[in-house]
């Protein structure tokens, strides 16, 4: 099983911080204050929906199916991952609730997703 490092502290929530690095193949080590990728500061949970995003292209409909999660579900997860990868989340465009109403009328998704996508 690949360990993986963490990016945040199991204890206090902290930003964890890389002091020493060491290469398997000649056995030299380097000793420093190494920042950790804005990627390791996902959890868990975050990183294996990024893995299934990508793999899926985005398409929401494939990573509903694959993960088993409605459509409000996925896009509460990426705007999750969106947020701790430090972009602002996008505000909701003043046609969002006709945009909703109208997936619902197409049958893309069923009412109780539009009920929590407009209470959103």
């Amino acid at each position: 099983m690949k360990k993986e490092v963490p990016g945040i502290c199991p204890i206090c929530s902290g930003k964890l911080q890389v002091q020493k690095i060491n290469c398997n193949n000649c056995g030299i080590s380097i000793e420093g204050d190494f920042q950790l990728c804005k990627f390791c500061m996902l959890s868990k949970e975050q990183k294996e929906f990024a893995d299934i995003f990508i793999k899926n292209r985005g398409n929401i409909k494939e990573i509903e199916k694959e993960m088993g999660i409605s459509y409000p579900t996925v896009k509460n997860k990426l705007e999750s991952l969106i947020e701790t990868l430090g972009y602002k989340s996008k505000p909701k465009d003043e046609n969002y609730r006709k945009n909703v109403l109208q997936r619902l009328y197409d049958g893309d998704i069923t009412t109780e997703e539009a009920i929590e996508l407009l209470n959103e």
